[in-house]
């Protein structure tokens, strides 16, 4: 049997499966930055249309994945599997979102690394012959993200410096077995890492040995360099945690340079949008892949890159509790070209 591993975390994709299609749904805030150009829809509306934020947020993960659909002319029973997450507990987000699909479905949650993590899971099903065509999908809303995790958003509590604001975006990857890329080539699974950050308004600093950790896994792993990629993505650590991964990899020696930068730092304009730190939430990784990498990778700005989203795996309840906040980090390497 061909080996398929690559190092300790690493999968080598033997087909390299292909992307498909991709769509990405966001907000009114995320049409006020940089990036609105690349989402396929964006609504001024925070409810979607809908009576609760809740189900604004399933709302917005079916757009996304409808438009991804309509770009290939596919419809959802052409799917053979599901992957999608979303920050709420017992992700209510995408199971309320996909109940009437009837495609077998994986719920999943890595917090905001859950579309590395449907991405991966995904392509590994589809390498493996199990799947011919499967959706990865994940999203985040502000105001869900906010009553949850923090403060009822019409208390009004001020936000820390470290602070990130959590997308309201979704994206959409659907994956396949043939297909014109880019494609994947390998993934690696992330290790949870906790150095004992007990502050749950400072996202960046708690995942951010999480991204340096997993990065350091894959370049261990596959032989390469920074150098070897035209661009490495992480998200969502923000303007503090992107600091903190320079400064790991400038330590050892292997400067990351202008090649790495966070989807934190790319959705908002972070000064006159006043998000502090930058963004964060799976929306925010999920739609800045869905919307400006790929878009980028099939115009040939890139050809080969690293999408390494990290997720902070915390409760309200382990906060109130005084625990420490795991960091998880799963790495996705797009190209556009199946390497062997």
């Amino acid at each position: 049997m061909e080996q398929k591993t690559v190092g300790a975390q690493t999968r080598r994709l033997r087909t390299c499966p292909s992307v498909l299609s991709f769509a990405a749904v966001g907000g009114r805030f995320e049409g006020e930055g940089p990036l609105r150009e690349y989402f396929d829809e964006l609504s001024e509306d925070h409810f979607f249309g809908e009576k609760t934020w809740e189900k604004g947020e399933s709302t917005m993960q079916r757009h996304a994945l409808s438009r991804a659909l309509e770009k290939v002319g596919l419809k959802v029973s052409d799917l053979d599997l599901i992957f999608a997450g979303d920050l709420l507990n017992q992700c209510v987000g995408s199971s309320f979102a996909l109940r009437e699909s009837r495609i077998p479905f994986y719920g999943l949650y890595g917090a905001c690394s859950t579309m590395g993590e449907s991405l991966s899971l995904a392509a590994l099903m589809l390498d493996g012959g199990y799947a011919s065509c499967a959706a990865a999908l994940t999203s985040s809303h502000f105001c869900t993200a906010e009553r949850q995790y923090r403060m009822p958003v019409p208390y009004g509590s001020q936000r820390t410096p470290t602070a990130q604001w959590t997308a309201t975006g979704s994206g959409c990857c659907l994956l396949a077995c043939e297909g014109e890329g880019p494609y994947i080539t390998h993934v690696t699974t992330g290790k949870i890492v906790d150095k004992g950050v007990t502050d749950a308004n400072n996202m960046g600093a708690a995942m951010a040995p999480a991204a340096y950790d997993t990065l350091c896994a894959l370049f261990r792993d596959t032989r390469t360099k920074p150098e070897d990629y035209d661009l490495i993505v992480t998200g969502d650590l923000g303007r503090l945690g992107h600091q903190i991964v320079s400064d790991f990899f400038a330590r050892d020696g292997l400067p990351l340079g202008e090649r790495y930068t966070d989807c934190g730092l790319l959705l908002y304009d972070i000064e006159s949008q006043d998000m502090h730190c930058g963004g964060s939430g799976c929306g925010c990784s999920a739609s800045v892949l869905c919307g400006y990498l790929l878009r980028g990778m099939r115009e040939g700005k890139w050809n080969r890159i690293i999408f390494a989203p990290t997720g902070a795996l915390l409760s309200p309840t382990t906060t109130f509790q005084g625990e420490s906040i795991p960091g998880i980090c799963h790495a996705v390497v797009f190209s556009n070209h199946k390497e062997g």
